[in-house]
């Protein structure tokens, strides 16, 4: 946790820019058009994120323990600019079909920046891997920093400027081939030697191949339910569903640095000679994200329809159940169990839980949405995460094993944690939901200060549910600031 430290404190600052996006675009566009972005932004982010097959992911297993730096990062970098441009190729050659699948023949007016977008951001995504994957926590917080801002920017400007989706794009496009360049610049500067070698780069194929193939399964069974939706009703009603499955910045804040620094520290362990040490390694890491997931994840459930109306606008007053149901898969992710079977090297059980998710996913999907519409498409989602988490966690204690002797999955679990975190955030959200009751209607002439002072009551009722779950914590013997003090000054056992 004192090397994701970096990491989190970043993400905290750009995950409140990241907020602003949805505030700001579902105020300002249509809201067909901002179905229509959220449709855009759908694809781009699924082939985003199964193009670069795990390759980009492959730098936290062999970066801690190879000394061939150079030569890793510049076949991942020329990788992913071949996959970068199958993607913007492909997307631009398929895009009149996915309009027509949609019945959203806006999305063809940015058939090509949405190529090009989509390409430039696979071939760039190595950028902070890299860094991360050498134990350089401050340097890639640093550049999670600059380039989220910018992006928040790139979003937020055009919009608030009245140049539309349109300008939106533009700005982004350039602002991704901007990254791309920085990307090459960054990871090969300074260095001299080849940017390939054919028996490392199989090797790294061979790791990286069933994890891609795991994302190639994963990625689109995790955002069927809203191609499916989106298939099934028009722009405006896709975007009151789009808004009700938002993902609240802190998950990816805490859940992302903390995965990605347990890869690093279990590959040290390992090279240590100290693979005993994995189980402790794990459940501490789990310990965290419960102690510091859970509370927000009860408490936003709590608040869910004065959130979404202070976030969305009023027109998405509607998207609060949806946004509930949504609420129900992350508290699984308290156990970072995919980060743990890529740093032992099970990749192909990543993708054979994932198959198996997939194959849930297409009859939960199909008999959600048939027989309860919008609501079943989220609660197939739902149902299908669940599945994925059994698959994993059969698996966890056979890859954290030491000299052939498996842990009890049980020993894997920080009970205490997730005891406490239950108990505190169940109380803290029924003294937030008090707060909110007992809140006057606060009204305004205009929709920009109605917007801005529906945030007061949920601060002031944040501020109550964190004061009581921090009373909590030290009712039952943990000492926030000295917890935070000892992630400071102590070095983590196994760090690089």
């Amino acid at each position: 946790m004192r090397q994701a430290g970096p990491l989190i404190a970043a993400r905290l600052f750009t995950a409140i820019l990241t907020l602003s996006i949805p505030l700001v675009l579902a105020r300002v566009l249509p809201l067909a058009e901002y179905g229509t972005y959220k449709q855009l932004f759908l694809i781009a982010l699924t082939l985003s994120s199964i193009l670069p097959l795990g390759v980009g992911q492959s730098l936290y297993y062999f970066i801690p323990r190879t000394t061939h730096r150079r030569v890793y990062f510049g076949q991942t970098l020329l990788f992913l600019l071949a996959a970068g441009g199958v993607a913007a190729v492909g997307l631009f050659a398929a895009m009149p079909r996915v309009a027509a699948a949609f019945e959203n023949p806006g999305l063809l007016d940015h058939r090509l920046l949405l190529a090009l977008y989509t390409g430039f951001t696979v071939a760039a995504s190595p950028l902070e891997l890299s860094m991360t994957s050498q134990g350089q926590t401050r340097r890639s917080a640093l550049t999670y920093l600059l380039w989220d801002s910018a992006r928040a920017a790139a979003f937020v400007v055009p919009a608030t400027t009245g140049r539309g989706l349109g300008a939106m794009m533009t700005t982004l496009t350039c602002l991704a081939a901007l990254r791309l360049v920085a990307a090459w610049g960054v990871m090969l500067g300074g260095k001299r030697g080849p940017l390939l070698d054919r028996r490392l780069f199989a090797g790294q194929l061979a790791y990286a191949f069933p994890f891609g193939m795991a994302m190639l399964v994963a990625i689109p069974q995790q955002y069927a339910h809203q191609y499916v939706v989106a298939s099934t009703v028009g722009p405006a009603l896709f975007a009151i569903y789009a808004a009700g499955c938002f993902d609240p910045p802190f998950v990816d804040l805490l859940y992302t640095p903390t995965g990605e620094v347990l890869m690093v520290r279990l590959g040290a362990l390992e090279k240590a000679g100290r693979a005993g040490e994995s189980v402790a390694a794990f459940r501490e890491a789990a310990g965290h994200l419960a102690r510091y997931l859970l509370p927000g994840v009860v408490f936003l459930w709590a608040i869910a329809p004065d959130f979404v109306v202070a976030v969305f606008g009023e027109r998405f007053a509607p998207s609060a159940t949806i946004f509930r149901v949504w609420l129900l898969a992350i508290p699984s992710g308290v156990f970072p169990m995919d980060a743990a079977l890529r740093a032992r090297n099970e990749t192909r059980h990543l993708f054979r839980a994932y198959v198996v998710k997939a194959v849930a996913t297409v009859p939960l999907v199909w008999a959600g949405v048939s027989r309860f519409g919008i609501l079943g498409g989220v609660g197939s989602y739902v149902a299908a995460e669940l599945v994925g988490k059994a698959m994993l966690a059969a698996r966890l204690p056979r890859a954290l094993a030491d000299a052939g002797v498996r842990p009890p999955l049980q020993a894997l679990v920080p009970w205490g944690e997730i005891s406490r975190a239950g108990i505190g955030g169940t109380l803290a959200a029924i003294a937030g939901v008090a707060v909110l009751r007992a809140a006057p209607a606060l009204e305004a002439p205009g929709a920009a200060a109605t917007a801005l002072y529906r945030f007061v009551p949920l601060a002031i009722a944040g501020l109550v549910g964190g004061a009581i779950y921090v009373a909590v914590l030290w009712m039952t013997g943990v000492r926030p600031a000295a917890a935070l003090a000892a992630i400071r000054s102590r070095r983590p056992a196994g760090a690089p």
